[in-house]
């Protein structure tokens, strides 16, 4: 039985024994949560750029990226076959709300509702990006509001319930006292609660970092690795990706008129366009003879950044026929989205089943804990047997111990070791470090090699008893990868 049948099976086994009572409907959700997209929360500081990430993902710009008062409540999107907007109140019944597009982002009318007044609004929107996660936008994270601040707290962080996130994607702009303080609280070493398997941090707004240069993305890179190389760091998330988010939103949005008007400072003399890109106010005044207006200007400044028109300009300066396909795709790739979309894929994604299973058992652990009845004594056994036993929760939980420092050995071996359980992704030629097209016989026969390797390891009386332990959970996941590739395809 697989790891979400089993955890179904408990489920239902809790419904029969919360039934007639307040907590079956919440559990029947949790149950139905199982077939649902996964659930990824953006957070981070205010002003570290997660609407924008968020539009760039989903391919459209949804999210208002302004300081309105839509930017203070918890906002989910989803896929669906109609556009609607839901609201949410602390009290009373949901509502549907009014809205409208200006300039591509979603502007919604409270329809007399104060923020405070609202838990959170739920966007449904027809997108084959929503299709196989809903993304939960959140108010900012250290805002001078208390309240607003609070709201994120509550999402990711409640005192008495499940977190509605199966994932979440951490925006920094560095390293600040108040990201450890919410990392921290995020992340606890048992597999049935919140850790850093799954969070990834995201080095938002990375084209700033280099100060608009062309070579900003490889400076932010630089610091991305020397992040998530931190032992601190590594405690928190399992990667620092750096993503020019605005270049990323732009470029997934781009358009022919843009396309057009930025052809025009590429063909511009090198000189008088390093010029004209010197700064922001410079772009917006000068060259009168450029035959762009000032809102035009301002718009594309908006939309690109300095560091977005400068390697526009470079870009459309070397190729004279690009469209904006051809220019989109060039812009994605430098924006860092592209290497984001893996790592959510291979960390994420390949992982769904278990983080949706994972979510769903600490649901039921906090339920048969704090509303004890006749018959959740057994539950709560069952859910601690899946958690003790399931591999995929031990390879979560050694994952943790690895990151938390407990799990030490030479630099190497844990290195394998991490990468044997699945910390760089679940795919097998992620697992053993070999590439992507890797054929059948050499995935069989570095596995082999890994299961020889860590079978000593785990039988020699002179290795640690930390290391002994992940080393049995590492040959198990090379049993693992042996028998999936025996199986006929």
């Amino acid at each position: 039985m697989s790891l979400t049948d089993r955890t179904r099976s408990v489920l239902t086994q809790a419904i029969d024994v919360y039934r007639g009572t307040p907590y079956e409907p919440r559990l029947v959700a949790v149950r139905e949560r199982l077939d649902a997209p996964l659930r990824v929360a953006i957070a981070g500081r205010v002003k570290a750029g997660k609407s924008t990430l968020l539009n760039a993902l989903v391919g459209d710009r949804l999210a208002p990226t302004d300081a309105g008062e839509c930017t203070r409540i918890v906002t989910w999107y989803e896929d669906g076959h109609t556009y609607r907007v839901m609201a949410w109140p602390n009290q009373g019944e949901p509502r549907q709300l009014r809205f409208d597009r200006e300039d591509g982002a979603i502007e919604v009318d409270l329809g007399g509702l104060g923020v405070d007044d609202v838990a959170q609004l739920t966007v449904t929107w027809p997108s084959q990006a929503l299709r196989t996660v809903t993304l939960i936008d959140t108010p900012g994270i250290g805002s001078l509001s208390e309240r607003t601040a609070q709201r994120s707290w509550e999402l990711l962080v409640p005192d008495d319930e499940e977190t509605p996130a199966d994932a979440v994607i951490y925006l920094m702009r560095h390293l600040h006292s108040n990201d450890v303080e919410f990392l921290r609280a995020f992340h606890d070493v048992e597999v049935s609660r919140p850790n850093p398997v799954n969070a990834i941090g995201v080095l938002s707004r990375a084209d700033e970092i280099g100060v608009g240069r062309l070579d900003a993305l490889a400076s932010a890179r630089r610091i991305a690795a020397r992040l998530s190389g931190d032992a601190n760091v590594r405690r928190l998330v399992q990667s620092v990706v750096p993503v020019a988010g605005l270049l990323a939103e732009t470029a997934t949005t781009l358009t022919e008129v843009e396309v057009a008007q930025l052809r025009r400072i590429g063909e511009l003399p090198v000189r008088e366009a390093e010029q004209l890109l010197l700064s922001a106010d410079r772009f917006v005044k000068a060259m009168p003879e450029l035959g762009l207006t000032s809102i035009e200007r301002e718009a594309l400044l908006s939309r690109f950044g300095m560091f977005g028109l400068r390697l526009s300009a470079a870009l459309l300066r070397h190729s004279a026929t690009a469209t904006a396909t051809d220019l989109s795709r060039e812009l994605l790739d430098r924006s860092g989205l592209a290497d984001l979309r893996e790592i959510l894929g291979s960390l994420f994604f390949e992982r769904r089943d278990v983080l949706k299973s994972r979510s769903a058992l600490l649901a039921l652990a906090d339920m048969t804990r704090s509303v004890p009845r006749p018959g959740s004594e057994a539950v709560a056994g069952a859910v601690e047997e899946i958690i003790a036993s399931a591999h995929p929760f031990n390879e979560l939980r050694v994952l943790s111990s690895v990151r938390a420092g407990w799990v030490t050995g030479k630099p190497a071996v844990v290195t394998e070791l991490e990468q044997l359980i699945g910390g760089a992704g679940g795919a097998i030629h992620q697992r053993l470090r070999l590439s992507p097209d890797a054929s059948a016989a050499e995935l069989g026969a570095a596995a082999n090699e890994a299961l020889v390797r860590w079978q000593r390891r785990a039988e020699n009386p002179l290795t640690a008893h930390e290391m002994a332990v992940a080393a049995r959970v590492a040959v198990r996941s090379c049993e693992g990868m042996i028998a999936s590739l025996a199986r006929p395809r």
